[in-house]
């Protein structure tokens, strides 16, 4: 006898001869899916993908708050002994490297912990060991004698830097126990600040400045100091008349005491050159001649908020090390002359300048070699920090000098003073400690030049 098979209200049941003699029923059940279920589930699957696209961005952003709330908690010491944490406004400001990281990056700026930076003292001035006892500065008395065909050497030296002649900047690597060199200010009346704020910086130890002329950068708030710092270190800022108005209308009003958060806001006046980097090289490398009783300066870069304390940062990059002057290596390249292709590359200066530049210091016997007593060869000076010592405050003019006689490019005369002095204590620390100093955030438009220079 074949199977039969009968259907009932979808319910398949097959029974075989064999077990109808037995009197056994198998019974298999096959649910047929109906197009109603088939579409449900359909739906299911649609709201499933569009609940994991909408998702998945939300986990990804509140991971990334997360790392920023964590790296913005790990950069502030305890409040017990530092200013208050940032607001969360202050989360922008944490550096690229940092926002960019999937986790946490290590520090490799090694500052003391907060309970002794609470406590930290400077350090006595010690005896001057090295072969330069004293630094004296040329005066505008001084070119009333010199034979007027040297003015003519190059267009920018002027009344304020005095007018060097290849013969004096040459007489000017010669080390002596008493150097006497150009270094700005031959004409005071440019440059010119208040009565008041020049009696503020006479009294400042520890300087940390920064400037912006022709109303270039926002004026970013420093974080991550103690409260010893605050009171042991001058915050000044240096701003000409279009800055103070182009930040007036960003909100950032002086106060009537000068003060602008942290920021003691100088006003300049009589900037003697009509380019403003290098009005700018004025406060960025000479600042021991507008800070002359400090001991210790920090330069920042306008474009730069100045992340951790100040105290500290002398401690772990000078006094550790016995250093007196300490800048970043440069992060891309390590020969000057590289460099120069870089900045012609990029526009920064013209090409003939660049080659006016790069003979002399192949004519001066320079090479192009990419390290220097074991280091690169060429810095990155957005942030400086240096003692103001005889020996450091020659180097620093006469990187000045260079910089007026050639490009404004600090990175390109850096190396050739360097070589040329090779003075005791210069500390190039590697590029992550920069990016522990500071954030970075470009410079956020062009500045106005003067109408001409002032001759």
């Amino acid at each position: 006898m074949p199977s039969s098979s009968s259907l009932i209200q979808g319910i398949s049941i097959s029974v075989s001869d064999d077990e109808e003699d037995t009197g056994k029923v198998r019974v298999r059940v096959r649910r047929k899916r109906s197009r109603a279920s088939a579409s449900a589930s359909a739906r299911r699957r649609r709201l499933l993908f569009r609940t994991a696209r909408l998702g998945v961005p939300l986990l990804l952003a509140a991971l990334a708050v997360s790392l920023l709330l964590y790296e913005s908690h790990r950069l502030t010491p305890s409040h017990s002994s530092t200013l208050s944490s940032p607001s969360f406004a202050d989360f922008g400001h944490l550096s690229r490297a940092a926002r960019a990281a999937g986790s946490p990056r290590k520090s490799c700026l090694k500052l003391l912990d907060p309970e002794k930076l609470q406590n930290l003292e400077l350090p006595e001035i010690p005896e001057t060991n090295t072969s330069i006892k004293e630094v004296v500065y040329r005066s505008s008395m001084h070119h009333i004698k010199d034979d007027i065909s040297s003015h003519t050497e190059s267009s920018r030296f002027n009344l304020f830097t005095g007018y060097q002649t290849l013969t004096e900047r040459e007489e000017s690597f010669k080390i002596k126990e008493s150097m006497t060199v150009h270094c700005g200010f031959c004409n005071e009346n440019r440059f010119q600040v208040s009565a008041v704020d020049r009696e503020y910086m006479r009294y400042c130890k520890v300087v940390v400045a920064t400037c912006a002329f022709g109303g270039g950068d926002d004026l970013h708030q420093p974080i991550g100091m103690t409260e010893n710092s605050i009171r042991k270190v001058c915050y000044v800022a240096f701003w000409d008349e279009v800055t103070r108005v182009s930040q007036e209308e960003e909100g950032n009003k002086i106060g009537e005491d000068n003060m602008i958060g942290l920021w003691r806001i100088i006003l300049v006046s009589d900037l003697p050159f009509s380019d403003q980097r290098l009005n700018g090289k004025i406060p960025k490398l000479i600042s021991h001649r507008l800070f002359p009783m400090a001991r210790y300066s920090i330069w920042v870069d306008s474009k730069s908020q100045f992340r951790r304390d100040p105290l500290g940062v002398l401690e772990a990059l000078l006094w550790r090390s016995n250093s007196s002057l300490a800048l970043s290596e440069h992060g891309a390249r390590s020969s000057l002359y590289d460099e120069a292709k870089a900045i012609v590359k990029k526009h920064k200066a013209t090409p003939e300048e660049v080659k006016v530049q790069l003979d002399q210091y192949r004519k001066d016997g320079i090479p192009d070699e990419k390290k220097f007593n074991g280091k690169k060869a060429l810095a990155e000076a957005s942030v400086i920090v240096r003692d103001h010592a005889p020996s450091t405050n020659l180097f620093m003019c006469l990187w000045f000098n260079e910089v007026v006689r050639f490009t404004s490019r600090d990175q390109l005369s850096f190396p050739y003073v360097l070589r040329r002095l090779r003075p005791p204590g210069v500390h190039l620390f590697p590029v992550c400690a920069r990016k522990d100093l500071v954030n970075s955030f470009g410079h956020r438009r062009k500045v106005k030049p003067l109408v001409k220079d002032a001759r």
